[in-house]
């Protein structure tokens, strides 16, 4: 079968031949015939045959009347399924009675005889927004095949220009936000490979992320068998880089479909015991084809495939693998080190499962740097953060290696990760069998070089010492600490944009870590104190027992931040001014409050919160995200929930201070355990124990004051690069105000200098929506793209349909399910078990409702599990796909205590 030439078949070229086709005609020729002309042009095999561009639909299909229907679609809710599909069949309707323009029939019969006389061919549908890297549409347009005659290609043309309309397909364009009357379809009419063999190509393990190993199925036949999933696969797995054959696994292999002569296809029945189709030199040779199709790309590759009767092979089509996790960008201003390395996802780590903005990343590389500075490293240029950090799909990532090869990161890492994130502990622990880190330093001397200076510059020792003995005067320095924090974040009213910029990226690069080493070692002593109470108790202590001590916690501004809210919605309800909040949407509300239209207890008491927690946010860590003070929609959203609670025992106050009561209560027993042997011993084993105990209930609730802080600062950065951000707009060099959080410090310099920047903030845009979309973010990620938790997937519990995760707040609770992505807007019903990817502040107050939480990530001590705790609901973390397993509505038994979660059936 070889390549053959088709002309230009008409004077306007609405059917051009695949060789005259590259990746910059994707608007013209779609997806399919975009990647198949890239294919042609690299030499690969690819069969001939030709393209009816986009233009061609147009004609043909102009006078049908679509427009109304484009109109119907772009109202409707991407929800309501029935609308859509009724508009889809409508749509599909007008295109099949349509009548394909006498030119363009003429220009398909002249091309089609071009490929050979009565020759069968394959006539595929390729949308303009489809096999993208940034969406895959793959198989929601039709393909027909064996297609013999000129009559019957243009008859499977003109099914294909209506399968654009089909239900599926008009649903996906609807949840993604493609607009109807900006899609056509163009039609790959392509000569058939009588195939012996046939199937697809990964030239990247899809399941594990693994870039240097190509994944093959392969079935007899025609590659719809497999490609349609009407066959178990032979299934292959090769090492790119050495071509050996990793795994081999027969499959069943039930059916073939093969062509019919004259056109058409059937099935027929194989042999069970056929064996593989699939010999070792073809698998070999499929994966080196893969590899060149891939280089040519430049990126991974899902590739259909055919070998015909001759053993020659053919690619049949090639597109993306848009599943993959992208890999860690590279660091252009550092030398690549050797070897395998290990990434952590710290977005994951600090609960925030969606991009940062380009602003964002740029204050976490300020941030890191000055982390890094202090602890003795050199960083040369700030702006670019450590060599650690790196930033892969709009995340931030750090480079673990050295702590996997460490004998001391191994030692104190993963204990950390036990109570902060469990399933990252885990991962963490299965990579030290692996020998690729072996450990390389075993000496601490390395480590403390680093954290001695910090600790002492921090006044580390004296802060503990002072603890200790002097805990009340340890919490004033704490006070004392905030109020010279806030005045360094204020800068002059008549700064100009550049000092603006200059301020920001100082209290980015200075002011912020500081706040670490002056906080955070009251909270650890506090749950240190906790630990060493436990032991002098003796038996009798378990940890739930010790966990219970933690409830209704004071000095957390975060519980703090909740309750004022909740004290605010009493004082709206006791002034009859609830009525509001059922009249109008949260938007609406907030509308209103702009306007000061609000009755004076909301519009007065909202500003007094504001004032205090405006700072705050969902997603608080990213600079580009708007604050409460910006946008106080998701507060009056909150406050809408509160007021929906009308049984006094459930008031989120009363509860915290039942709590707390029975930390109380708790610390007694505690103390009287202890001194229960007796005697002297055991009088000063209780007044340790007391002392202890009151200690843990002063500081441990501190935990969440550094993150407040970090959170001000960053509000207040926020706050100068949006004023210069209204500046650029004025002038004219980025579109709004807000496109400033799509550069960096560095871009938004050189626009003040007279720099447009309108474009990179569009490219940055789309790019940074496409990200919101992904799901599946890897918590460790290894530089060669394996994501070492896919190799170990997690069970799902200890009996069929249980789930399990860590316990986090004891506690069992039955109750409907309600799955939350996003707070912003999120309505939680009294009662109901909230169940989110993550939780960071910016989620609590939805806490103060709920009757039980359930979050995919999250250890023990993480975030959520700390303020589930204090409010006294069951709550169990790490709980795999947990937002994919559960359902809105859904009744679930949640058992804090034992980590379970069971979804009742049906």
């Amino acid at each position: 079968m070889n390549q053959v030439s088709t002309p230009d078949a008409s004077a306007d070229g609405l059917v051009l031949g695949l060789e005259r086709i590259d990746a910059g005609m994707l608007a013209r020729v779609g997806g399919k015939a975009a990647n198949l002309g890239e294919t042609t042009g690299a030499g690969l095999p690819v069969p001939p045959g030709f393209c009816l561009t986009t233009e061609a639909y147009r004609r043909a299909v102009g006078p049908a009347g679509l427009e109304d229907v484009h109109g119907a679609l772009a109202i409707t809710g991407d929800h309501d399924l029935a609308a859509l599909a009724a508009l889809a069949a409508r749509a599909r309707e007008l295109t099949l009675g349509v009548d394909v323009p006498p030119d363009i029939a003429a220009a398909v019969r002249e091309s089609y005889a071009a490929l050979g006389p009565d020759v069968p061919v394959a006539v595929r549908s390729s949308a303009t927004a489809e096999d993208l890297p940034l969406a895959s549409f793959a198989g929601q347009q039709d393909t027909y095949l064996n297609v013999v005659g000129a009559d019957a290609v243009l008859d499977a043309v003109r099914r294909c220009w209506a399968s654009l309309w089909t239900d599926r397909a008009v649903a996906y364009r609807a949840t993604h936000g493609i607009s109807p009357s900006t899609v056509a379809l163009a039609v790959v009419v392509q000569r058939m490979v009588d195939a012996a063999v046939a199937g697809v190509l990964f030239t990247a393990n899809p399941v594990t992320g693994r870039r240097h190993e190509a994944v093959i199925d392969a079935s007899p036949g025609l590659g719809e068998a497999v490609v349609s999933g009407a066959v178990n696969p032979d299934h292959f797995v090769v090492d790119t880089a050495t071509g050996e054959i990793l795994e081999r696994r027969t499959g069943d292999k039930a059916i073939a479909i093969r062509p019919l002569p004259g056109g058409g296809t059937e099935r027929t029945a194989l042999s069970p015991d056929s064996g593989p189709s699939l010999g070792d030199a073809q698998v070999r040779a499929l994966a080196a084809l893969g590899s060149k199709v891939e280089r040519h790309y430049g990126e991974p590759q899902d590739i259909e495939w055919a070998i015909d009767a001759l053993d020659k092979l053919w690619l049949v089509q090639s597109r993306p693998i848009t599943t993959l996790y992208p890999l860690p960008d590279p660091r252009p201003d550092l030398p690549e080190p050797d070897g395998t390395r290990v990434f952590l996802c710290f977005s994951l780590a600090q609960g925030l499962t969606r991009p940062l903005t380009p602003m964002g990343m740029a204050g976490f590389r300020l941030i890191a740097g000055s982390v890094a500075r202090s602890a003795g490293f050199d960083v040369p240029e700030p702006r670019n953060g450590p060599a650690p950090y790196r930033q892969a799909g709009q995340r931030l990532f750090v480079d673990f290696t050295p702590v996997v090869r460490s004998s001391v990161g191994r030692a104190i890492v993963p204990r950390v990760f036990d109570i902060m994130e469990a399933r990252s502990a885990a991962v963490l622990r299965r990579l030290f069998a692996d020998p690729r880190f072996t450990v390389t330093m075993r000496s601490p001397w390395r480590v403390l070089r680093h954290v001695v200076p910090v600790a002492a510059k921090g006044r580390v020792p004296e802060s503990l010492f002072r603890a200790l003995l002097r805990p009340e005067t340890a919490l004033r320095r704490v006070d004392s600490f905030g109020l010279r924090h806030r005045a360094a974040l204020v800068v002059p009213a008549d700064a100009t944009g550049p000092e603006r910029l200059n301020h920001a990226e100082r209290i980015l690069g200075g002011e912020l870590f500081p706040i670490v080493p002056a906080v955070l070692p009251l909270p650890a002593m506090g749950f240190a104190l906790l630990a060493v109470a436990g032991k002098l108790a003796g038996q009798g202590t378990d940890s739930g027992a010790l966990q219970a001590v933690l409830r209704g916690l004071p000095n957390n501004v975060t519980t703090e931040m909740d309750l004022a809210l909740w004290h605010l919605a009493t004082a709206i309800r006791d002034s009859g001014a609830a009525a509001v909040f059922e009249d109008a949407s949260p938007q609406e509300l907030a509308r209103r409050y702009r306007s000061g239209g609000l009755p004076a207890v909301v519009q007065s008491g909202l500003t007094g919160f504001l004032a205090r927690y405006g700072h705050r946010a969902v997603a608080e860590i990213d600079l580009g995200m708007p604050r409460w003070s910006d946008d106080p929609t998701h507060i009056l959203g909150v406050l809408a929930n509160y007021l929906k609670l009308d049984d006094p025992a459930l008031a989120p106050d009363r509860q915290f201070a039942r709590a707390a009561r029975e930390a109380e209560a708790q610390i007694e027993r505690l103390i009287a355990i202890a001194g229960s042997r007796g005697g002297p011993a055991g009088r000063l084993r209780a007044r340790l124990v007391r002392g202890a105990l009151r200690r843990t209930r002063m500081f441990a609730g501190l935990r969440e004051l550094p993150n407040y802080h970090i959170v001000e600062g960053l509000a207040a950065v926020r706050k100068e690069v949006a004023a210069v951000g209204a500046e650029l707009a004025a002038a004219g060099r980025i579109g709004e105000a807000d496109d400033i959080f799509f550069l960096d410090f560095a871009e938004a310099h050189r626009a003040l200098a007279g720099a447009s920047l309108r474009e990179v903030v569009a490219v940055r845009r789309e790019a940074y929506d496409a990200e919101l979309g992904r799901r599946r973010i890897p918590r460790v990620l290894l530089s060669d793209g394996t994501e070492p938790e896919a190799l170990h997937a997690p069970g799902t519990g200890a009996a069929a349909g249980v789930l399990s995760g860590t316990p986090a707040s004891a506690g069992t609770v039955t109750a409907k399910a309600r799955v939350i992505l996003d707070p912003q807007g999120a309505a939680l019903e009294p009662g109901e078990i909230l169940v989110a990817p993550s939780t960071d502040p910016g989620w609590t107050p939805l806490f103060l409702t709920a009757g039980g939480l359930v979050m995919e990530m999250g250890g023990p001590n993480s975030h959520g599990a700390v303020v589930a705790r204090e409010y006294g609901i069951p709550a169990v973390v790490g709980v795999p796909d947990a937002t994919a397993a559960i359902s809105t509505g859904q009744v679930i038994t949640l058992d804090g205590g034992a980590g379970t979660v069971t979804p009742e059936s049906g």
